[in-house]
């Protein structure tokens, strides 16, 4: 892994969690568990209404810490109820949390390349809907991360599970003075949140 993103994780702990956020988490971190006591494979799927800032961010740190913490059999996806694009942002809070990231195409809907360590598969991103050909079609949990789309997806067709873990949008900040200090504190949220997700896992 490189080495300023394992600085980054470095300074994720519990104790920055508060209860109620770990116990949104506990339902997430059973099915994962339930999963892999069966050896069968973890597919999650990450969805927020446009696929464009906090579904990736959890897709991206999810893989990154099963990787971290040594949990194979574990591949992460995210998608929207529509299509827009990764917000450009996103892409730059991670370079400076220690990603490196590469655009492979330049469209309305560019594809990222978003490496964690240097001989891995990158994650690949790019703005879609949920049940986009690129993603599972079924056998894979929900995990909702916005209200909106919780709201305009009461059945995620194809999921086996699903579990609102939601997260304030850092859209809202845009064009602010706020703006670089909400999207770090939004992805760094997310980063420990799917650190503490895995190391609980790791610790069975």
């Amino acid at each position: 892994m490189f080495e300023d993103l394992q600085s980054t994780i470095f300074n994720f702990s519990e104790s920055n969690i508060p209860r109620e956020r770990k116990e949104i988490l506990s339902p997430l971190i059973q099915y994962i568990k339930n999963k892999l006591t069966k050896n069968e494979d973890v597919r999650l799927n990450f969805i927020c209404t446009h696929n464009s800032r906090r579904s990736h961010l959890s897709q991206i740190w999810a893989q990154t810490m099963a990787y971290h913490f040594g949990i194979h059999k574990v591949t992460c996806y995210s998608g929207g109820t529509e299509s827009t694009a990764m917000f450009p942002k996103i892409a730059e809070t991670l370079v400076n949390q220690g990603f490196e990231i590469l655009k492979l195409s330049e469209t309305n809907n560019p594809v990222y390349a978003v490496k964690f360590a240097a001989t891995e598969h990158p994650v690949i991103c790019f703005s879609k809907e949920y049940n986009h050909p690129f993603n599972p079609s079924s056998g894979y949990a929900a995990v909702v991360t916005c209200n909106s789309a919780d709201e305009a997806c009461p059945t995620v067709f194809g999921a086996d599970a699903r579990f609102p873990v939601k997260y304030d949008d850092p859209k809202a900040f845009d064009n602010t003075n706020l703006m670089d200090v909400k999207y770090t504190e939004r992805s760094l949220q997310i980063g420990e949140e799917m650190w503490f997700v895995f190391n609980e896992i790791n610790k069975h």
